[in-house]
């Protein structure tokens, strides 16, 4: 089947096996290496991108299902020049260690900024009314998807944290 959709501003045109994932599309198809298969069971956040805005599993989505989206990989969202300011604050916080987890925590740390700013509620949200906040809770419990086995996490909230303009 032929998946048209755009990728990192660039529009895409690949025919996949239906069964094909969104993640070995990425990484096969278009050779964009940076979104990592990590579980590949959905557990694990290490192959986040970011399909019309909102964070994904690119190992548990089909390519097929992204007909006509936008999807934004780490490639995508800087360049080595003009870091976006979430990869830049991750550098200046050591937000990462072997790095292996590093792209997915990134584009989840933007989407959920997003989430924050657009006002759309968490498990942590206190009151469902409220617009919620950037509090160091809150962004934490919307990362609780990313995993990263070397413990950087402490890192990742004080670079998203000044990113959001509050105090981790």
């Amino acid at each position: 089947m032929t998946v048209n959709f755009e990728v990192n501003g660039i529009a895409r045109s690949l025919t996949v096996d239906t069964r094909t994932t969104l993640l070995d599309a990425l990484r096969e198809h278009l050779q964009l290496t940076g979104t990592k298969k990590g579980c590949d069971h959905g557990q694990c956040g290490a192959c986040t991108v970011i399909a019309d805005g909102r964070r994904i599993n690119a190992c548990l989505s089909l390519a097929v299902m992204h007909e006509g989206r936008k999807v934004t990989t780490i490639e995508g969202l800087g360049t080595p020049d003009l870091l976006h300011p979430v990869q830049a604050a991750f550098i200046r916080h050591d937000g990462y260690q072997c790095g292996y987890c590093t792209p997915g925590q990134i584009c989840s740390a933007i989407a959920v900024l997003q989430e924050i700013r657009a006002g759309i509620p968490s498990h942590a949200t206190e009151d469902l009314m409220a617009r919620p906040q950037a509090t160091n809770m809150e962004m934490r419990e919307r990362m609780s998807g990313n995993i990263c086995r070397c413990g950087a996490y402490s890192n990742i909230a004080q670079a998203m944290a000044e990113v959001a303009g509050v105090k981790a």
